[in-house]
């Protein structure tokens, strides 16, 4: 069957939503945070609910690309922490999808992240950032991780909307861009495979949404081809407030749709 009349998507919905994959590769590869452009793109194109299912595929084939290009970046140690929490989050978030109302946890989910995004330009002027990520070996610390994994894990079950999270959190340890997108490329990739069962049992993964992703996936790739050129012509200082303001982004994009 034709993907198009499947979805009774038109052909600029489908280079819209052509250009939101296209995002996504970008944001996996360079800007963290980008890709939730494309979570209002796939929103407004298609049903909200099944959005959420067709993204998630696209998401994955991005992370892979990630993992593949920023494999010797990461910082296991952050994930092994952050994991349990993550996991607590996702299953909240299974059960708040199965009777929750879309106003609500948009609203929610963007007030969160502005604040977040305020607590970590406070902390980020008020003190000098480590050369290396924050151990976060104290108690203050790991309750730190442990609530920025809860919403993280909340956020990208719900709404596909786990990358400012995470992103907020990153930053606030202390990472540089490369170890920042290493951690986060196989946060995202373990994550988002571990998400795959929960949306296939709540419906939202079909085979209309996989017949969708088969002809959207191949522009993830040069998306991904793009932000590899430009990380390495963007510096320290431009990579966070690039990430802070796609996080404002996200969060206003979550309030205002």
């Amino acid at each position: 069957m034709d993907t198009m009349t499947l979805w009774n998507i038109t052909p600029w919905g489908f280079a819209a939503l052509a250009a939101a994959t296209l995002l996504v590769g970008f944001s996996k590869t360079a800007v963290s945070g980008a890709n939730t452009v494309s979570l209002a793109i796939f929103a407004a194109v298609l049903p909200a609910r099944e959005s959420v299912g067709v993204l998630l595929p696209v998401l994955i084939a991005g992370d892979v690309l990630a993992v593949l290009t920023y494999r010797r970046h990461a910082h296991w140690p952050t994930l092994w922490r952050l994991f349990p929490a993550v996991g607590v989050g996702v299953v909240l978030g299974t059960f708040f999808l199965m009777w929750a109302d879309d106003g609500a946890v948009r609203i929610s989910i963007g007030v969160t992240l502005l604040l977040m995004t305020g607590i970590t330009l406070h902390r980020t002027r008020a003190a000098n950032r480590p050369e290396e990520p924050d151990a976060v070996a104290t108690r203050a610390g790991r309750v730190k991780a442990r609530s920025y994994g809860v919403l993280g894990g909340f956020t990208t079950m719900v709404a596909n909307a786990g990358g400012p999270v995470m992103a907020m959190y990153l930053l606030s340890a202390g990472f540089r861009k490369f170890g920042f997108l290493g951690t986060s490329a196989f946060f995202f990739l373990i994550v988002n495979v571990a998400k795959v069962p929960f949306s296939v049992g709540l419906g939202l993964i079909d085979a209309r949404a996989l017949l969708l992703d088969a002809a959207l996936v191949l522009f993830v790739v040069p998306g991904a081809l793009l932000g590899r050129w430009a990380i390495d012509r963007i510096n320290q200082r431009l990579f966070d407030r690039l990430v802070i303001a796609a996080t404002v982004l996200g969060a206003l994009q979550l309030l205002l749709r």
